[in-house]
């Protein structure tokens, strides 16, 4: 050990020796971590950090309970958790997010924060293992294969429940979209052509269904993140973390986070296997094509407004133009299907890093965790701007929107029962060819009195299960 007035220190691993900042809370793991996975620049999701420190302190709380570390040294760990987790340290987790190693370069750099924050505590010096060992005392009974797949998961759940919010508030806002806009007559199109008419508002209670159903699956996909492997050490056997303790940390764990964790039967199941996350990810890209159906649906009616189908009018938030002038563009929408782009992608290497594992571990957990955790973040924060700045301030051009259904040929649908499909073919091919409506081309070939005509081609009526006109 260096002297206190010198600037660096001198720490030892199996490697060699190696200068570390004498103030730093971090140690020799972590600088050479910074060494070897200068790829990003974006350290580890600060809400996977936040974990950690408190499994940390779970387990320095059990450790001391059980008498496995001194009981000052476990005071002293769990002081500085609660310390850490009040956030003053985020400087000194600077690991990127992209490491080799499933996890144990970030894990090593909370241990080390921890411990020199407990060295500090019990009034030594930064670096001064004697007092508080990284590995001997905060991570006493753990392994990076349990504390970082338990703490993914406790950061997973943190984050669905603001997401689940969103969802709740945007399947809202559709639905009073729903009812304020349920008199407005509009066409419906199928592959991008005329076809029945319709309300805008049915169109919006569908988008409500969809994100409805999406707001479920996020509820509770929670259920399959509460299990937990803490305790199954590196590869699920449990070596070196005796059965009391395994009890003891989860309760505490239970108690520290409020959350419904339950302890694995099977701990290198969940050490090995990271389907879990993959289900979760799939739940995320399920909400993410609807949004970006439902983004995408909303640019195309908002298109032109004179020269596209300007059916809806979106709000404008900013101009859309650095040569048009007053052009306005529907940037939110363009932002809530990017995040949806960015959302379904993640779940792509989600997918692979869980299939990539090996045996009894899977290494690559660390891009799971980004990829996940960003996704989450990303939808919470999108979803939430889509509701307040697009949707909720919709409104509908209703003299465009009807004039669209008048000129099609849509109507000859609801002339089926009545004169057959072939019969209902020739007037809508007349009234395309004549540039005129379904309705003048029955009035000027007197096929029904004008009464029978405005009962069949009623607008309210062909909007709803039945046949028009009877």
């Amino acid at each position: 050990m260096s002297d206190a007035a010198a600037p660096f220190r001198t720490e030892t691993d199996m490697l060699g020796t190696k200068s570390i900042p004498a103030d730093a809370l971090y140690g020799i793991h972590t600088a050479r971590a910074m060494e070897n996975f200068s790829i990003s620049g974006k350290p580890a999701n600060p809400h996977l950090i936040q974990a950690i420190i408190t499994v940390k302190q779970a387990a320095a709380l059990a450790n001391g309970r059980l008498k496995l570390i001194p009981a000052p040294v476990a005071e002293a760990i769990a002081g500085a958790c609660e310390e850490a987790i009040g956030n003053p340290h985020r400087s000194q987790f600077p690991v990127d997010a992209f490491q080799g190693g499933a996890g144990t370069s970030t894990h090593m750099n909370v241990n080390e924060v921890i411990a020199n924050l407990a060295i500090l505590r019990l009034g030594g010096r930064p670096g001064d293992y004697g007092m508080v060992h990284p590995v001997d005392h905060v991570n006493c009974g753990q392994s990076t294969n349990d504390v970082y797949p338990t703490a993914l998961k406790i950061a997973a759940i943190r984050l669905l429940r603001p997401l689940s919010r969103a969802f709740a508030s945007l399947q809202e806002a559709l639905q009073e979209k729903e009812q304020e806009l349920a008199d407005v007559l509009k066409l419906g199109r199928t592959q991008l052509m005329d076809a029945l008419p319709m309300t805008a508002g049915q169109g919006f209670g569908a988008y409500a269904k969809a994100i409805a159903r999406d707001r479920w699956r996020i509820y509770k996909v929670e259920e399959r993140l509460r299990e937990i492997n803490l305790g199954g050490t590196a590869i699920g056997t449990g070596l070196n973390a005796p059965l009391k303790y395994i009890y003891t940390v989860t309760e505490l764990l239970q108690d520290l986070t409020g959350l419904g964790l339950a302890r694995s039967e099977y701990p290198m199941d969940l050490t090995q296997n990271m389907d879990v996350f993959v289900e979760v990810s799939g739940m995320l890209k399920a909400a993410a094509s609807n949004l970006l159906k439902i983004s995408n649906d909303l640019r195309l009616l908002a298109s032109g407004p004179r020269g596209g189908l300007g059916e809806l009018r979106l709000p404008a938030v900013q101009a859309g133009s650095s040569i048009m002038p007053g052009k306005a563009n529907p940037v939110i929408a363009e932002m809530m299907g990017q995040t949806a782009m960015r959302v379904i992608a993640n779940d792509s290497a989600i997918t692979m890093a869980a299939m990539s594992g090996q045996l009894e571990l899977n290494a690559f957990t660390p891009l799971i965790a980004e990829c996940l955790l960003e996704s989450l973040e990303l939808l919470t924060r999108a979803v939430t701007l889509f509701e307040e700045k697009c949707i909720r301030g919709i409104e509908a051009d209703r003299e465009r929107c009807l004039e669209s259904v008048e000129l099609s040929s849509a109507l000859a649908a609801a002339l089926v029962n009545h004169v057959g499909y072939a019969e209902a073919s020739r007037i809508a091919l007349a009234a395309q060819a004549g540039g005129c409506t379904v309705r003048d081309v029955l009035l000027s070939e007197g096929r029904f009195t004008p009464e029978e005509t405005d009962r069949i081609l009623n607008l309210h009526q062909v909007t709803k299960p039945g046949t028009p006109g009877k």
